[in-house]
């Protein structure tokens, strides 16, 4: 079992709701230790889309990583998730699997850890609130220090209904 398998959440589709089955469903992957707080940023990409709500879960799983995204992608389905040409246009839900353990894994299609820890304040800030003083293990930066760096100029909006209505959903706590 990993020590640390981090899972990105985000949604710009009625994000209110399918944030909370999300994290409720990955329940049945593992054990959720921990729920970051919920963040309202900008959307990536062409400009005019809605913005979008992001979230990490700390998951305990069995998974190996591979069989782990193809789950991933399964709840992304159930929660209505249609995938096309597009990789910017809005979603249901997002599920990413950022870092499993570790494990260094430069594959083009789905490398870990995920590049855009190092780019995306919005990612960095919900992974580091999870593992503050976990190193990167390709830059050895501890995932505060990367969070530090991007904030400056950072549209990062709190949404602590939406992160209570996640805490409750996958632990039955809103904590």
């Amino acid at each position: 079992m990993p020590e640390i398998a981090i899972i990105a959440l985000g949604s710009n589709v009625d994000a209110e709701r399918y944030l909370p089955l999300a994290a409720a469903a990955l329940n049945r992957l593992g054990q959720v230790r921990k729920v970051s707080s919920t963040y309202e940023n900008p959307a990536v990409g062409p400009p005019g889309q809605p913005d979008f709500l992001n979230a990490a879960v700390w998951l305990e799983t069995d998974e190996e990583p591979d069989s782990l995204r193809r789950h991933l992608h399964d709840i992304e389905s159930q929660l209505g998730r249609e995938r096309g040409s597009d990789r910017y246009a809005p979603r249901t839900v997002d599920l990413d699997l950022c870092i499993w353990d570790r494990k260094v894994d430069d594959r083009s299609d789905h490398p870990l850890p995920d590049p855009d820890l190092l780019t995306r304040a919005y990612l960095a800030a919900v992974v580091a609130e999870l593992i503050p003083d976990f190193e990167h293990p390709e830059t050895g930066e501890t995932m505060q220090a990367i969070a530090e760096r991007l904030a400056p100029g950072a549209d990062l909006r709190p949404r602590p209904g939406v992160t209570a209505e996640m805490r409750r959903a996958c632990t039955g706590t809103s904590t």
